[in-house]
């Protein structure tokens, strides 16, 4: 090979690195984008936990008075 066909290979081959260059930032930005969706989403995921968390507690607390107040009632109602 001559340099003369070494520099015809170069331009293509160029212009391929050029491509798979850009391909890679595009992934990297990606990567970085699907992390922070991923931070927030896990930040959301726990607050819905914790609001959950509490409601359950309420169901609790109001399942329990109203056992309470079924027991006050009277039989022949």
């Amino acid at each position: 090979m001559t340099t003369q066909d070494f520099a015809d290979y170069s331009g293509p081959m160029e212009a391929e690195l050029n491509q798979l260059e850009e391909r890679i930032i595009a992934l990297a930005r990606l990567s970085q984008q699907l992390r922070e969706e991923n931070r927030q989403l896990r930040m959301e995921l726990a607050s819905v936990q914790q609001d959950n968390s509490q409601l359950l507690q309420k169901i609790s607390t109001a399942s329990q008075r109203l056992e309470q107040l079924i027991e006050q009632l009277p039989e022949d109602a």
